[in-house]
């Protein structure tokens, strides 16, 4: 199962380290909303989580607070959305027809996206009377085991405790990306195990780059630098003036050789992320690159 956390503006700054799905507090009733939950988001999508929001239903005025709710999340694709179920502040209580009906305002403001029950067992056991709960139940049980909630009906997320002062859940689900198809989420792109191939020099005519001189090196001096630079101004990966151009591979060069194998990660020795050191192979495409065009 994967691990979730739900939160609102009394948890400003949520640990996140093994969190899987975060669920942000959007609004309550027709005229709160957290001040904090567009920070708390971006923080959240920044670690990469999965985002889900969540409204505390009132009594009454269903259609309204359905709108409010999506005013303030501004829920993205595959971000879930949930009724949070329970007692008010003012001790009273939203009925079952106020939540059905506003699972059913909000699913239709956006059908795209999943829409969730939140309740505690007794509201599930003793106050619910029609067993709807949207795309899925999210199920307060404290005193059961984390993915053992005391409930027959299926269910897709379950809070069992409360950790650092935050509420902790399990998702019904074996990984993220089942919890991003389920939630209709974008999937994560899969990194290529393919080599890029070396790509053909853009000539329109035969050329043949001069020898790959001895001793070049970063952090040396050879006459052989000052014609690296000119190649990689004529290549565009180095500003430089004539009166600048210096027989020393020293940083300014460095760093222009690493915009070149930025933009061509090939030539890179492997294993050395941070190489500025241009080899036979590098030094040949960029002097092509610079001079071998039309």
């Amino acid at each position: 199962m994967i691990k979730a956390i739900d939160i609102s503006s009394l948890q400003p700054h949520p640990n996140l380290d093994g969190v899987d799905v975060v669920i942000i507090k959007a609004s309550e009733g027709r005229t709160y909303a957290n001040p904090l939950r567009g920070a708390q988001a971006a923080a959240a999508r920044k670690e990469h989580k999965q985002v889900g929001w969540y409204h505390f239903l009132w009594p009454g005025n269903i259609q309204a607070q359905a709108e409010y709710f999506i005013r303030c999340a501004q829920p993205r694709d595959g971000d879930i959305l949930a009724c949070d179920w329970e007692t008010t502040t003012s001790g009273t209580v939203p009925s079952c027809a106020d939540k059905d009906a506003f699972l059913a305002a909000v699913k239709k403001l956006r059908p795209h996206l999943r829409v969730v029950l939140y309740c505690n067992l007794d509201y599930w056991k003793n106050r619910d009377t029609t067993s709807k709960c949207g795309d899925g139940l999210w199920i307060a049980d404290p005193g059961a085991a984390a993915g053992h909630p005391r409930v027959t009906h299926s269910w897709v997320v379950h809070q069992y405790g409360i950790r650092n002062n935050t509420d902790v859940n399990v998702c019904n689900f074996a990984t993220v990306e089942d919890w991003k198809e389920w939630a209709g989420a974008p999937a994560t792109p899969k990194p290529s195990t393919t080599k890029p191939p070396t790509p053909k020099p853009p000539t329109a005519k035969p050329y043949t780059p001069p020898k790959f001189p001895a001793g070049l090196a970063p952090g040396k001096s050879r006459p052989s630098a000052k014609e690296l630079q000119k190649a990689l101004r004529k290549a565009k990966f180095l500003t430089i003036s004539d009166r600048d151009l210096s027989d020393t591979y020293g940083p300014r060069t460095q760093a222009a050789v690493g915009k070149f194998f930025a933009a061509h990660p090939q030539f890179r020795e492997k294993g050395k992320p941070h190489d500025v050191a241009i080899g036979p192979r590098g030094w040949a495409y960029l002097f092509t690159l610079a001079y071998g065009r039309k």
